[in-house]
């Protein structure tokens, strides 16, 4: 009887999904210029559409120049704070319903003021502002986002709605901008606002960009209370550093 020769068959590891995923995934550097140029994309259509014309040099300009601070920021925190990157593409997990009515609320306000500022500079022309006033527009609009950088490089914490991160490990930050007002990124957020209706010439953009500023002011107060009540360690830092926002004042 012959007995019949045994082969061993040797498979090869197996991939899981995980793995197959990582390895289809593009290169982050490329990934995170792919962003870059979709938020500049939407940011143009937001800004142009409402002049009715692409002629627009001035609109051109101050998108070019909200452009370079989106690829300067992320350029910035890949170096210094890669994590929050990521953490700021995705609404994290326990978000305050208040945060999400605010944002239905205060979103549009926002995006109104490029709205208002189209049909103003450009399109109905309701009112006219001098060249002039565009340095300082520029004036408030760097040191403004040079301070929304600085924060969100010192805070890994810094997402993009308000909750207590738990699966993150949420802390106090105190340094950097920190060490002299609770909410400083919110500060360089006025500066963006305030800003825009002078780099796009329009009087009555500053309607909803003061309003988008109370908003913001609002919504300073509402996270300062979460913190307070919810983060360990912030009310002792509240004891600290006094002001929310402006030293002396609040």
């Amino acid at each position: 009887m012959v007995q019949a020769q045994r082969r061993e068959i040797i498979h090869p590891p197996a991939v899981s999904a995980t793995n197959r995923r990582r390895s289809q995934r593009l290169p982050r550097p490329l990934r995170l210029t792919l962003v870059v140029i979709a938020a500049a994309a939407v940011f143009a259509v937001i800004v142009l559409w409402p002049a009715g014309r692409l002629g627009w040099v001035t609109g051109w300009f101050y998108v070019g120049i909200v452009t370079l601070y989106f690829l300067v920021n992320v350029i910035y925190l890949e170096r210094v704070n890669p994590e929050l990157i990521d953490a700021r593409m995705r609404m994290g997990k326990g978000t305050k319903g208040w945060d999400i009515a605010w944002g239905v609320f205060v979103g549009p306000i926002l995006i109104s003021t490029y709205v208002v500022a189209g049909f103003d500079a450009v399109r109905f022309e309701w009112s006219t502002m001098s060249p002039l006033f565009w340095p300082i527009g520029l004036m408030l609009f760097l040191p403004g986002m040079a301070l929304l950088s600085w924060s969100m490089g010192v805070n890994p914490f810094f997402e993009k709605t308000v909750r207590i991160q738990t699966d993150r490990g949420h802390q106090v930050i105190d340094t950097g901008p920190y060490a002299f007002v609770r909410h400083p990124g919110y500060v360089g957020l006025f500066g963006w606002c305030l800003s825009a209706p002078l780099l796009l010439g329009s009087w009555w953009a500053f309607v909803p960009a003061i309003l988008s500023v109370v908003g913001l002011v609002i919504r300073t107060a509402l996270e300062d209370r979460t913190l307070l009540q919810e983060l360990d360690g912030y009310a002792a830092y509240a004891e600290r550093v006094r002001y929310r926002l402006m030293p002396g004042v609040w």
